[in-house]
C-alpha cells in the first residue's frame, strides 16, 4: 500500500467522523509540500468546504488534529491557509529504504500475460541515411517501449521500413544516370550515404531541368509536371509495381546497401526492434482493404480510376487511396500494416511514434479503418512529437542540409573526448577504457538532451550545451553515478562491508530523508511516464535524484562519519541511489559508467 493510499484512507475516515459525510476519494489530491514549510505531502482542503461549512483553515486544522491522533504514519502537521501539510514519521521512510534496497528490480513491475502493446518507431525511407529527426524518433520510441515494459506491459517493438515509392525511385534513377555503376564498397562509404547522395543529386538535376523550362516561358508548376526526369521516375515506379525484373533487381541491390548502413547506425545508437515490416510487403494488403471498401460502398472510384474515401461528413476532406494509374499512397500501406499487426499480435494498443506533421494522417487512418468495420481502430494511438530544429532553422533532406545521425554521434563522442580529457577525468584509464568512456559520455549526452524535453514540444538541439558536467545534462548524472561507485570502491579498500546486516537509524537527517523520498517516487514516475508516453518524466526525475545526492554528499560525510552504524547506512543509501540512477538511465538508453 502506498503512502498516498494510506493517507487518503485516513483522511476519508476522519472526515466522515468529523462531518458525517464521506467525500469523493478522487478529490483528495496530494502534492509535494513547498520547501519553505515543514511537511512531506500537502492536501488542498478547498474542494471540501461545502461539506464542512467551515473556513479553509478551520477545516484543515480539525482534519490534521484527528489524523495525527488516529494515524501512526503521521508525526506532525501544519496549516497554511487551506493547505494541510503532513509530516510523515521517519520510520516510514526507513521502511521505504529497506524495501527498495532489498528489491533487485526496484521500480519495475513484472510483465503481465495480457495482450501486448505494439510500438512503431524509426520508420525510415530507404532513399537517405538517418538524420537528427530520426535520432529523436528512435530514442523516443525505444525509450517509451522500455518504460512500458518496466510498467508491466508486454511490448513489441516494430519498425516499418518505407522501401518503395516515388522517393525511392528518384534515388534509383539518379544512380542509374549519375552513379557510374559504383557500389558503396567501391567508394568506401556506407550504403545509406551513397543512396542519400543520389536522392540529393536527383533533386539538383530536377531543379536544373525546371529552370531550363521556365526560362523558355513554361509556368514553374507546369515545368515540374513536364520534367523528363520526373516522368522517368514515375515510369520506374509503375514498372516496380508491375514487378519488372530489371527494376526489382536494382531496387533490391540499392536497398541492401541501405539496410547495412542502417544496422550500423542503430547499433551505435543502441536501439533495436522485435520485428521489421517492409512497405513493399504490406502495401498489397492495403490494396486488398481498398478493394473491400469499394465492394461495400465505403470507398468510391472516380472516372480516372483513382479511389477515394469521402470524409467530409467527419469534418475532413476526401482522401486519395489509389492513384489513377493504380499505384498506392502512404495511407494504403498504413491500412495494410495496421491490419497485419492486429493479425500478428492481437494487441492491446498500436502506438505510432511519428512527428506532429502527420497528425492529420493518423486522424484519417483511424476514420477509414472504422468505416471499413475495424473495431480496433480506436486502439491506434499517435505519439505525436515535435520536430528537432537547429539553432539556424529546420533541416531539408532534398537539399542535403540535414544533420546526419552518424556524423552527429561522432561529433558528440569527439566533444566528449575533448571535454573529458581537458577536465582530467581519464587519469588511470587504459586507452580502451578511455575510448569506451568517451562513447558513453558522448552518446549519453545526446540521448539525455533529446529525451529530457517533453515529446510534444519542438526542440532546438545544441550539441555544445549537451556535454556539460554541471547542470541538467547526461554527463552530470553519469558523473554522479561514477562518484558513488568511487565511494563504494574506497569503502571496500577500507574494509567497510556494504553487504553487512545492520539496523538503520531511527531518526533521519533532512538530506537523508529527502534522498529516500525521491527514491520512493521512482515506481510512480515509471507508471506516470508509461501513461503519458513521456521519457522526459524519467529523465528529469533522474536529474533531480542526482542533484539531491550531490547536496547530500556535500552536507554529510559518508566514509569519514565516526558513527559506524550511520556510516554504513549512508554508504548503503548511496549505493541504492546509484542503483536507481542506473535503472532510470537504462530506460533512456543511457549507460552509467563506474569511473569518470
Amino acid at each position: 500500500m502506498t503512502l498516498e493510499h494510506s493517507l487518503r484512507e485516513a483522511f476519508l475516515e476522519v472526515f466522515e467522523e468529523l462531518y458525517g459525510q464521506k467525500p469523493v476519494a478522487t478529490l483528495i489530491q496530494f502534492q509535494k509540500t513547498r520547501p519553505e514549510f515543514p511537511g512531506d505531502l500537502t492536501i488542498n482542503v478547498f474542494p471540501f468546504l461545502k461539506l464542512t461549512g467551515k473556513s479553509p483553515e478551520a477545516t484543515a486544522q480539525s482534519i490534521g488534529e484527528m489524523m495525527l491522533q488516529k494515524t501512526s504514519i503521521i508525526s506532525g502537521f501544519n496549516v497554511v491557509k487551506g493547505f494541510l501539510n503532513i509530516v510523515v514519521v521517519d520510520s516510514f521512510w526507513v521502511s521505504v529504504f529497506s524495501e527498495a534496497n532489498a528489491d533487485s528490480h526496484y521500480g519495475s513491475q513484472p510483465v503481465s500475460g495480457q495482450a501486448p502493446v505494439v510500438v512503431e518507431y524509426s520508420s525510415p525511407n530507404t532513399n537517405k541515411p538517418l538524420h537528427l529527426g530520426h535520432v529523436r524518433n528512435n530514442l523516443l520510441g525505444w525509450s517509451v517501449a522500455e518504460i512500458l515494459k518496466a510498467s508491466g506491459k508486454r511490448v513489441v517493438k516494430v519498425n516499418l521500413v518505407n522501401d518503395r515509392g516515388i522517393h525511392i525511385c528518384k534515388s534509383m534513377l539518379a544512380w542509374q544516370k549519375f552513379g557510374e555503376g559504383k557500389s558503396p564498397a567501391d567508394l568506401q562509404m556506407k550504403g545509406d550515404k551513397l543512396v542519400g547522395e543520389m536522392y540529393v543529386r536527383f533533386d539538383k538535376e530536377l531543379k536544373a531541368e525546371v529552370e531550363t523550362l521556365t526560362a523558355k516561358g513554361v509556368d514553374k508548376e507546369d515545368a515540374a509536371k513536364k520534367s523528363v526526369l520526373m516522368a522517368e521516375a514515375q515510369q520506374m515506379l509503375r514498372k516496380w509495381e508491375e514487378a519488372d525484373p530489371e527494376i526489382r533487381y536494382l531496387w533490391s541491390m540499392m536497398n541492401s546497401w541501405v539496410y547495412k548502413g542502417f544496422d550500423l547506425t542503430y547499433k551505435r545508437l543502441g536501439v533495436d526492434f522485435d520485428k521489421i515490416y517492409y512497405e513493399s510487403e504490406t502495401y498489397l494488403l492495403g490494396k486488398t482493404l481498398v478493394g473491400e471498401g469499394l465492394k461495400s460502398g465505403v470507398l468510391t472510384k472516380k472516372e480516372d480510376g483513382s479511389v477515394w474515401c469521402d470524409l467530409t461528413a467527419e469534418g475532413l476532406d476526401e482522401k486519395l487511396l489509389l492513384r489513377a494509374d493504380g499505384t498506392s499512397v502512404y495511407m494504403t500501406q498504413d491500412l495494410g500494416t495496421a491490419q497485419l499487426r492486429v493479425d500478428d499480435y492481437q494487441p492491446e494498443k498500436l502506438i505510432y511514434v511519428v512527428g506532429n506533421e502527420q497528425n492529420y494522417h493518423f486522424d484519417v487512418l483511424r476514420l477509414i479503418l472504422r468505416k471499413l468495420g475495424r473495431a480496433w481502430a480506436d486502439q491506434i494511438e499517435h505519439l505525436s512529437y515535435g520536430m528537432v530544429e537547429l539553432p539556424h532553422g529546420r533541416m531539408k533532406s532534398r537539399e542535403g542540409t540535414v544533420v546526419d545521425a552518424d556524423e552527429l554521434m561522432e561529433e558528440m563522442v569527439e566533444t566528449a573526448k575533448s571535454r573529458t580529457t581537458e577536465l582530467g577525468k581519464i587519469e588511470g584509464l587504459s586507452d580502451k577504457e578511455a575510448s569506451e568512456l568517451f562513447e558513453t559520455i558522448g552518446l549519453g549526452a545526446l540521448k539525455y538532451f533529446i529525451l529530457k524535453v517533453d515529446p510534444k514540444k519542438t526542440m532546438v538541439f545544441n550539441p555544445e550545451e549537451s556535454i556539460d558536467f554541471n547542470g541538467n545534462t547526461g554527463p552530470f548524472i553519469q558523473y554522479t553515478h561514477a562518484r558513488i561507485k568511487s565511494i563504494e570502491r574506497k569503502a571496500a579498500e577500507s574494509g567497510i562491508d556494504a553487504e553487512a546486516n545492520f539496523i538503520p537509524p531511527a531518526i533521519l537527517h533532512e538530506k537523508e530523508k529527502n534522498l529516500i523520498k525521491l527514491i520512493y517516487q521512482y515506481p510512480s514516475v515509471i507508471q506516470q511516464a508509461a501513461t503519458n508516453q513521456s521519457p522526459a518524466l524519467v529523465a528529469n526525475y533522474v536529474y533531480d535524484l542526482a542533484k539531491e545526492f550531490n547536496q547530500f554528499y556535500q552536507e554529510h560525510s559518508i566514509l569519514k562519519e565516526p558513527d559506524t552504524r550511520l556510516r554504513l547506512f549512508r554508504l548503503i543509501l548511496s549505493r541504492l541511489t546509484s542503483k536507481v540512477i542506473k535503472s532510470a538511465g537504462a530506460l533512456l538508453g543511457i549507460h552509467m559508467p563506474d569511473r569518470m
